[in-house]
């Protein structure tokens, strides 16, 4: 496994490639967001752990650049831990988000998490509900045979209620794992991305609200 670490502190680098090596990556360190964008763009990585404080540009900035040009898992570490900062970077196509300091653990623990999420490991590659069908390793979604659009954060959460396989999804689960906030301020806009993800889909039986709870994907 290869993670882009993407840090100008030089001490702070230093320890955080330890810390990855110890954990079992190949780890490319670069110091700016220009070296970030040219990295992912030559070789895509299979983690990216992007300090949000960066000299040449700002980390939002970067992070949306990285997500233009490829769908590789980011990480967000920073100093920055406001709500308001945690909430921006996931706008901007982060999948987690961390803040300093904090344990090589929880490090390790959270870039887990987030490929386990973003790549669908341990489930079945293809989870089909009805006439429709998710295909997690490739990131596509058909419907009768037919290829569906959708965003990045309506294939997430179809992704998040694939790997169900029918089972409910609680509104906090989905707003942690596709928003990265389980906070119910985010409510609203999973609501608007499950509407849109049923239009999309053409099939609003295949999503199901369970009230007080949350949704299912229909089976």
């Amino acid at each position: 496994m290869r993670a882009l670490l993407v840090e100008d502190d030089e001490a702070v680098g230093d320890a955080l490639c330890r810390a990855l090596v110890g954990g079992g990556f190949r780890v490319q360190h670069v110091t700016s967001g220009s070296a970030a964008l040219a990295a992912v763009a030559e070789s895509e990585p299979d983690v990216v752990l992007l300090d949000m404080g960066l000299p040449d540009r700002d980390g939002l900035g970067v992070c949306r650049g990285i997500r233009e040009i490829s769908r590789v898992p980011i990480l967000a570490v920073t100093g920055r831990g406001a709500v308001s900062a945690r909430v921006s970077g996931l706008r901007s196509g982060a999948d987690d988000y961390i803040v300093k300091p904090f344990l090589v653990e929880e490090l390790l623990a959270r870039i887990d998490a987030v490929l386990r999420r973003t790549r669908g490991l341990g489930v079945a590659p293809a989870v089909t509900a009805g006439d429709v069908e998710v295909d997690l390793a490739r990131r596509a979604v058909s419907v009768a045979g037919e290829p569906v659009t959708l965003a990045r954060k309506e294939f997430d959460l179809l992704a998040a209620l694939a790997r169900r396989e029918g089972a409910v999804a609680t509104r906090s689960e989905l707003l942690d794992e596709v928003w990265g906030v389980a906070d119910s301020g985010g409510e609203r806009s999973l609501e608007a991305h499950i509407g849109s993800l049923r239009t999309k889909l053409g099939r609003r039986e295949a999503v199901v609200t369970v009230r007080g709870v949350g949704y299912r994907l229909a089976r």
